[in-house]
């Protein structure tokens, strides 16, 4: 009978445990499945799609995915820097962490410009390149320009310089300076900056990044691009049947995505093409867009931190110095340094005559190898100074971070290597500079350079005279400001600009001479002046300023001015503007093979003023451009623009004193003005699809 009892107690005590168990079993099921319900939804609710049209804040996509393409081993540094230009420091926003794919959208691991003192310590597995560059290596190509990331120039490559955009200080992309072989980042315009390998401890011969930007800065085209002229890593967007539109409100959190690293934007930022990722809320409102980057990563980055070098002299405070010689030939050495010091310096001869530099990035962005380097806040006073170098990164005055002023006069300066400009300035460093004689003869070398960080440079009189691809007579990622003198490129555009930065000109005489882009095809163009956004975070976005107040611009080799990836105003008085090929103005996209923004969405927008001007030449204006043109105080336009038809929103203004002669049909948007004042020679003008004349 015990026993009978036991069992029956054993029984139901088993029962109850399994009605337990299985309830809790239940109830586990329950929550998973709603929590996975939860999840899908939130999943749900963001969509990579490609934009198709923007109507006020409406948006209208296709939905798909992004494939990241597979890039080459990141540990052959070989082909990883961009050609030359300087990107430039843009936006500042260096740091990104991604593996060896790149980050989302193809963006560079986070190397871009040597987060030009930013930030750029970039995160990244053991695949990728050194100096944080993506396993490609290629920044964006910048232009030719100082600092270009693209090939690696401005964010330069080889120098350091990002190619994709001429350069800006802190560029996130390509190299950290970016420059690529020739070097700047992105394959930043033909600059000087360009972002490219990092020249490094892995393998560029003696140690040394890449050359800086190409040409145009353009990352080098060696070809490892991928299809279509994609950089090796990058992404490719796969379009589904499914279509998404949302609105954008003032709440919705926009980002734009560099090469390396990122920056907050607007819904002006937004274009048709560009592919992007978007958070939507129940009411189909954007909580969130980012713009994909879908270039491969590469160039910038530097070593992850400011490095300055050693310097084999150094200045101490209240110094007064005349009549010394002061000589280096060490690995990132300066000659000599100012830190933190006031000093004067009385013809005194620097000689820069060997060294590698273990990192372009960091010579392009913080004067590691510079012949003389000022930093932490300096207040430098030179005369009468000769300067030269020999190396690498022998950048000749250096004026690098916030509080840091060099001021030079009646002194000579010569460098002989890539990624070695004049006067460099970074870091929002201060250089004034009068009556000096700039000679640079290596690629990507700006005799006036600016990189990640940017700056102010002042400049009166004087010659400034480049000799190698990618290397502007002014390359800016700054606020450079230049009087009387002359500037003259011999195998480069005369100037670029990259990003929300300047060059304002009074009485100076610009010579380019581009006859190639550095590392960049048949189809890049060829000007004397470019003004674009490479988009390797050297340079902020927003928009550029450009003005000359007398003087010349000549352009021996392809169009006078071009622009494209970003606004800007370009304003024009008594300036003498000679053209190579009839061709006065060019805003148009371009293929974005340099990272320079998306291909049909990366147009010029140009608002253009002249006073007491004359210009000759044709005008024109793509389908994804625009153009403002107002003529005033007697200015007086011989030229077309679009002769081939409508493409471009284009308004012109005419004031009452100025006047307009047709050289063949020309197609606007509209008009503000007498026409009476426009001399048909023969031609029709047409506005808004209408013949007017």
């Amino acid at each position: 009978m015990k026993n009978k009892k036991l069992f029956s107690i054993l029984c139901l005590t088993l029962t109850a445990s399994m009605v337990l168990y299985g309830c809790s079993g239940t109830s586990s099921s329950s929550s998973t499945t709603e929590n996975s319900t939860q999840e899908a939804e939130a999943q749900a609710n963001t969509v990579t799609a490609q934009i198709t049209k923007i109507d006020g804040s409406t948006v209208t996509a296709t939905v798909g995915t992004l494939t990241t393409a597979q890039a080459p081993d990141g540990n052959d540094a070989s082909n990883s820097e961009a050609p030359s230009g300087e990107a430039p420091a843009k936006p500042d926003d260096s740091n990104s962490s991604s593996d060896s794919n790149g980050a989302p959208g193809g963006q560079a691991p986070s190397g871009e410009a040597p987060a030009k003192p930013d930030d750029g310590n970039s995160s990244s597995d053991s695949n990728e390149a050194p100096g944080g560059q993506a396993p490609s290596g290629e920044a964006t190509a910048k232009p030719d320009g100082d600092n270009a990331n693209g090939g690696s120039s401005d964010g330069s490559a080889p120098s350091g310089e990002a190619t994709a955009k001429p350069d800006g200080d802190n560029a996130n992309g390509g190299s950290s300076d970016g420059s690529a072989p020739s070097g700047e980042a992105p394959a930043k315009p033909d600059g000087d900056n360009a972002n490219g390998d990092s020249s490094d401890n892995s393998g560029a011969p003696d140690g040394n990044g890449a050359p800086d930007q190409a040409p145009d800065g353009q990352a080098p085209s060696d070809g490892n691009d991928g299809p279509g002229g994609q950089m090796p890593g990058g992404s490719s967007f796969e379009a589904n049947d499914e279509t998404v539109t949302f609105t954008v409100t003032d709440d919705t959190a926009i980002t734009v995505e560099f090469q390396q690293g990122s920056q907050e934007g607007t819904l002006d930022d937004l274009a048709e093409n560009q592919v992007i990722e978007v958070e939507l809320d129940d009411n189909n409102q954007a909580v969130s867009i980012t713009v994909k980057n879908l270039q491969a990563g590469g160039g910038f980055g530097g070593s992850g931190e400011v490095t300055n070098g050693t310097a084999a002299a150094s200045l101490e405070d209240n110094a007064s110095v005349s009549g010394e010689t002061y000589t280096s030939s060490g690995d990132d050495e300066n000659a000599l340094r100012a830190d933190g010091v006031t000093a004067s310096l009385n013809n005194v001869t620097i000689e820069k005559t060997g060294g590698n530099s273990s990192n372009t990035e960091d010579g392009d962005f913080y004067g590691q190898n510079a012949g003389f380097l000022a930093l932490n806040g300096a207040n430098v006073t030179i005369t009468g100074a000769t300067v030269n170098t020999s190396a690498i990164n022998g950048n000749g005055v250096f004026s690098y971070g916030e509080g840091t002023t060099v001021t030079i006069s009646d002194s000579t300066i010569h460098t002989t290597e890539r990624n070695s400009g004049g006067i460099q300035t970074t870091g929002g460093g201060t250089t004034i500079a009068s009556n000096l004689t700039v000679d640079t003869e290596g690629d990507s070398s700006a005799a006036i350079r600016s990189d990640r960080g940017g700056g102010t440079v002042n400049v009166d009189g004087g010659t400034y005279t480049t000799s190698g691809v990618g290397s502007p007579a002014v390359y800016s990622t700054a606020d450079i400001t230049v009087k009387n003198a002359t500037l003259t490129a011999n195998n480069s555009e005369g100037l670029v600009i990259e990003g929300k930065n300047s060059i304002a000109l009074e009485n100076c005489d610009v010579t380019g001479n581009m006859t190639t882009s550095n590392g960049g095809s048949d189809e890049d163009n060829l000007h004397a002046v470019m003004i674009y956004q490479s988009m390797s975070g050297d340079a902020a976005m927003g928009e550029a300023s450009f003005s000359s107040d007398g003087g010349s611009i000549t352009s021996l080799s392809g169009d006078l001015f071009y622009v494209t990836n970003t606004s800007c105003t370009i304003s024009l008085k008594d300036t003498k503007l000679v053209t190579a090929n009839d061709q006065l103005l060019t805003i148009a996209g371009n293929n974005s093979s340099r990272g320079w923004g998306t291909s049909g969405s990366n147009g010029g927008d140009v608002v253009l003023t002249t006073s007491s001007q004359t210009m000759d030449g044709n005008i024109t204006v793509d389908d994804i451009s625009t153009l403002d043109m107002t003529l005033s105080d007697g200015s007086a336009f011989t030229g077309t623009i679009n002769s081939t038809g409508d493409a471009g929103e284009v308004n012109v203004t005419l004031d009452s004193s100025s006047t307009w002669t047709l050289t063949d049909d020309s197609y606007i948007t509209s008009f503000d003005g007498d026409l009476s004042q426009i001399n048909a020679n023969g031609y029709q003008l047409y506005v808004n699809g209408s013949a007017v004349l």
